[in-house]
């Protein structure tokens, strides 16, 4: 009956928890490097129908099929191609003038907070789903760990619970054993291409190196608070009260 109720947990969430390792600080650094407007030929206060008519020029202009001569035709009409599904889409438009400027040049300034806000939750989504996706298949380990949070949780207060603040001293516990040299290098990438967006933004100064290690230290930190829940997450999956 519990691998029954496990198996139906394992089917709420996978359409959820799509986890790919190598991809998000790939995507950040692209948005982050790329001008989607210059690669458009139009600038930042350009309206949707302007954006919509160089696109269409461009691709006209870069056809392949007009450029057979042109090695690099086939690459430039994908490069317009993202561009334009960028910043032709009015919602897309808006997030990644936040992301890539910290505002939206259509509308009233955006709160430096809110972006740090948001560049904080990804880190810590990412430092989640990269340890769930590593223990959600060892069930072994995972029914191990539920045993030594069960004989704590006892003994602290007389039952069995769930009980939180043993869960993530757990958590923190066997992490070492759980984060490779590999995803440690990935949350650091990940990290400095977020502090380099927040300096960009103009969140905290280049030269103020105080600020900028204080910055990096709460990145850090939440994408190490979102591993600990990645933890949780996957034993509470499994947990069936006794």
């Amino acid at each position: 009956m519990v691998g029954v109720t496990v198996r139906a947990r394992l089917r709420r969430i996978s359409a959820t928890v799509k986890v790919k390792l190598t991809r998000p600080h790939a995507i950040v650094r692209r948005m982050a490097r790329t001008n989607y407007y210059q690669v458009l030929g139009v600038s930042r206060e350009a309206s949707d129908d302007e954006i919509k008519k160089a696109y269409r020029k461009l691709v006209f202009e870069h056809h392949p099929d007009r450029n057979p001569h042109k090695t690099d035709a086939e690459e430039r009409i994908r490069e317009i191609n993202v561009a334009y599904e960028m910043v032709g889409d009015p919602e897309k438009r808006k997030s990644y003038d936040r992301l890539s400027w910290g505002d939206e040049p259509r509308s009233a300034a955006v709160d430096p907070g809110l972006i740090l806000d948001e560049i904080e939750q990804k880190l810590f989504d990412e430092g989640r789903k990269e340890v769930f996706a590593i223990l959600i298949p060892n069930v072994a380990r995972v029914r191990e760990e539920l045993k030594v949070i069960r004989e704590r949780t006892i003994q602290a207060q007389g039952y069995d619970s769930f009980l939180e603040p043993i869960v993530t001293t757990r958590a923190s516990e066997i992490m070492e054993d759980l984060v490779t040299e590999d995803m440690n290098k990935r949350k650091r990438r990940l990290v400095e291409v977020a502090m380099e967006m927040m300096v960009s933004q103009g969140i905290v100064k280049r030269g103020d190196e105080r600020a900028i290690r204080s910055l990096r230290a709460r990145l850090d930190e939440g994408f190490c608070k979102g591993r600990v829940q990645g933890v949780a997450s996957a034993l509470e999956l499994f947990y069936e009260r006794r």
